[in-house]
């Protein structure tokens, strides 16, 4: 609750000084002391309850360090597997399951794009001529490199290269069926390549 107070004689006589030199905007009685002006104090705020302490924290400190990043795009190996089936099924089933040996193989580790696509074109064409069916073609996994930029880098480039030039000019018309490797020929490393037969 306020407390009211009086004006001290000092505080009174100051008061008159000020209020006559003020011009009133509708004429009030003269000031008097039984009059006077009561100042209330205003009422003290309860105490502020004391703030917790707070340990210094970083942003995404709690959230769980994940050694893998998130990839939206659809993996190759998940790519080929939906890829329709155009050779004979049942082959194609031996040849998934590490069954079929291939006749020949190439390994692309350690190369760049420039150099290992005509390598790739040089190979398939040649075993397509000595009437392979089926060749190995090695890429590697690739190593992860830092990924500091906004835009998912892929690993593996040559591995993520290798089926789409399997696909266009002028492999496309050699080549029947590309498949993820068994792991006894390299898992996710290589590829098996099914060739049409030279015509």
């Amino acid at each position: 609750m306020s407390r009211r107070r009086k004006l001290s004689p000092e505080e009174r006589e100051l008061w008159s000084r000020v209020a006559a030199t003020a011009k009133a905007f509708r004429p009030k009685k003269p000031f008097s002391a039984e009059t006077e002006p009561v100042f209330e104090s205003k009422p003290t705020p309860p105490p502020k309850k004391p703030r917790p302490d707070v340990k210094d924290f970083r942003i995404g400190q709690s959230a769980p360090d994940f050694a893998f990043r998130h990839d939206l795009a659809p993996s190759i190996s998940e790519h080929l597997a939906r890829q329709p089936v155009v050779m004979d099924r049942k082959a194609h089933r031996a040849m998934t399951r590490g069954k079929l040996e291939p006749e020949a193989k190439i390994d692309l580790h350690g190369m760049t794009m420039a150099e290992a696509h005509p390598e790739l074109i040089r190979f398939v064409l040649n075993a397509q001529d000595r009437g392979c069916r089926l060749v190995l073609v090695i890429t590697g996994k690739g190593k992860r490199g830092l990924d500091e930029g906004p835009i998912p880098q892929r690993q593996g480039v040559l591995r993520h290269q290798v089926p789409q030039w399997l696909r266009l000019p002028p492999l496309g018309a050699a080549v029947m069926q590309v498949s993820e490797a068994h792991l006894k020929h390299g898992g996710s490393g290589a590829y098996y390549v099914y060739l049409r037969r030279n015509r």
